[in-house]
């Protein structure tokens, strides 16, 4: 599970090697991916909404 967020980080960063990315699909699970995904763009979208936060008061 910890590759699958470590993949996530890099995609949202749009920051991957060929290599890197082959070797993911070939022992990743979709679902782990797919669950890591979904966590850390809900993690994200709390960051964000928290510096907006921080930033308008």
């Amino acid at each position: 599970m910890i590759k699958a967020f470590k993949a996530v980080f890099w995609s949202f960063l749009g920051v991957r090697k060929r290599e890197d990315y082959e070797a993911d699909t070939q022992r990743l699970k979709p679902q782990h991916v797919i669950a890591a995904g979904i966590v850390s763009a809900i993690v994200f979208v709390l960051i964000l909404l928290g510096i907006v936060k921080l930033v308008t008061r």
